[in-house]
């Protein structure tokens, strides 16, 4: 029989209040919420007020982790402190769900995998593209080689504004933690690795503005696969129109489009020839908490776990940080091998 497990969020902004408001209701019986953490005494108080639950309440992450039993924690607060927080988790024998970006930077990550690894608990960042019925059937549809041979891609991340109207959190703009790339983009990265296989080249041009401190609003890239695909990514946060957030994937017989993260399309290469594609058959295994529970009791469970971060913060750091022409990430990659290396 299976325990309830006891778990903690540390973090309310957009996602921490996603995960109490809506997800923990879902598993009643299965988790108990017995604490949560913000750092705004005021916010922490508000959002406690509106759930059944009667969790104790922390300003400060450490004195939660002290001081709580707990089996497990889901970490939401910004990138900049996820290293911090995971390492008390693992110190503390927790199994860590962790938000995305898996951290702020390639060696905070490299130092949380290897952390994740040794502790023998059960590590996941909240990736859930992959699974979503969407792109599950997108699989299907290149696996039936509905399209042909893929030839291309092409990534846009186009916002009219940075950060949209429903972001709040000062950090999403900073150069040193917010950013499209880092918020929106590391979802299609991770979901492009785990479909297509690993990218290991990268060419990118980042324009950023004259205040120093804030993140992108250009950026013009190539990611390449390691069969030679190549993806274009076109960033800005200056689209007139509506945000775009879209995968299309060019075939030698035709085009398959995963608009603005869930409309999928299928047709030829004129715009006008792409048909909306049902999804009525498509059974997904999400959300990814219950896969993640799963694997905590034992069972079979499908998650992304930091070393899947990792690599996508391998991809994410090089688009961000460009280098001279393309830059070369095979030796980045754990668990990478060729023979042309």
């Amino acid at each position: 029989m299976n325990t309830i497990q006891k778990m903690a969020v540390i973090g309310l902004g957009h996602m921490g209040k996603h995960m109490i408001h809506r997800l923990l209701p879902q598993f009643k019986g299965q988790i108990e919420l017995s604490a949560i953490c913000d750092s705004h005494e005021e916010r922490l108080r508000r959002e406690a007020a509106e759930i059944a639950d009667s969790p104790r309440l922390y300003t400060d992450y450490r004195q939660l982790l002290n001081e709580t039993e707990l089996d497990m924690v889901y970490i939401a607060v910004p990138p900049s402190l996820h290293e911090n927080v995971a390492k008390i988790a693992f110190e503390k024998g927790l199994h860590v769900f962790c938000e995305k970006p898996l951290a702020n930077s390639l060696e905070e990550a490299r130092v949380m995998t290897a952390l994740a690894e040794r502790s023998g608990k059960i590590h996941a960042v909240h990736f859930s593209l992959p699974l979503d019925p969407a792109v599950l059937k997108m699989k299907a549809l290149l696996k039936e080689r509905a399209i042909g041979a893929i030839a291309g891609m092409n990534l846009f991340l186009e916002f009219p504004q940075w950060p949209r109207a429903w972001q709040h959190n000062a950090w999403i703009t900073s150069r040193q933690q917010g950013g499209y790339l880092l918020e929106v983009g590391i979802h299609w990265i991770q979901m492009i690795q785990q479909v297509f296989g690993p990218i290991t080249h990268v060419q990118s041009q980042v324009t950023f503005p004259e205040d120093a401190s804030q993140c992108e609003s250009l950026v013009r890239a190539v990611l390449r696969l390691e069969d030679g695909t190549d993806i274009q990514l076109s960033g800005t946060d200056r689209r007139e129109g509506d945000e775009r957030v879209s995968l299309v994937i060019h075939g030698e017989e035709g085009r398959i489009a995963l608009e603005n993260w869930r409309d999928l399309q299928l047709g030829g290469p004129a715009e006008a020839e792409m048909q909306p594609v049902p999804l009525d058959d498509v059974s997904s295994p999400l959300p990814m908490l219950k896969q993640f529970l799963q694997c905590i009791q034992g069972e079979p469970g499908v998650i992304f776990n930091f070393h899947d971060g990792y690599n996508a913060q391998v991809i994410l750091e090089a688009l961000r940080h460009p280098g001279e022409g393309w830059v070369d990430v095979r030796d980045q990659l754990l668990g990478y091998s060729s023979a042309e290396m």
